[in-house]
């Protein structure tokens, strides 16, 4: 699972932003060590493949050519989509952010995830966040009934450590304002 958390987080590393608007993150600059991204991911595979649950994840952070970034230090706090939370994407949506010509918009699908900084569910407060992505996320936190929203996903799993950031697992992807109008985003009903 710490290697789960380790490829989100990186995945999405490419332009941090402030977390509030007083605080600024420092850009991060990829490791250039191959080797270690290249181990990075293969723990993150094997991790994976005995969790069960982000073979999807894992899928669309190698489709949009973000291994590379898996070496990169963090911290990161990580909103990790389950494989159930993709399969609630319209089948033709996701197969179509896989594609190669859509590289670009699964990139911004995927930053919009990972927010700067290793913030855990206790952490968190409710209001706007900034993400790596560059837009909000609304956070929800009701302490009486011990529950954090993001957006319309609900974290099912908070504070998974890993050696760059928190994960917390949701159920729901995420999906930032004005997305491309070419890809239906709309959940299919339940």
């Amino acid at each position: 699972m710490i290697s789960i958390g380790s490829l989100v987080a990186l995945s999405a590393c490419a332009q941090p932003v402030a977390e509030t608007p007083t605080a600024t993150v420092p850009p991060v600059t990829p490791t250039p060590t191959a080797t270690i991204a290249t181990q990075k991911l293969a723990e993150l595979a094997k991790s994976a493949a005995s969790q069960g649950q982000f073979k999807t994840l894992i899928q669309a952070v190698q489709a949009a050519g973000l291994t590379e970034q898996l070496a990169t230090p963090g911290p990161y706090t990580v909103f990790a989509p389950t494989d159930a939370a993709f399969s609630a994407l319209p089948k033709a949506t996701l197969d179509q952010l896989l594609q190669p010509a859509n590289k670009q918009q699964l990139v911004k699908l995927l930053s919009y995830h990972v927010i700067p900084g290793g913030i855990t569910s206790q952490q968190l407060t409710s209001g706007e966040v900034k993400t790596v992505e560059g837009s909000l996320l609304k956070i929800t936190v009701d302490r009486a009934s011990n529950s954090i929203i993001v957006n319309n996903a609900k974290v099912t799993q908070p504070d998974i450590p890993a050696s760059n950031s928190i994960v917390h697992v949701v159920d729901r992807v995420l999906v930032p304002p004005n997305f491309s109008a070419s890809l239906n985003t709309t959940p299919t009903p339940r």
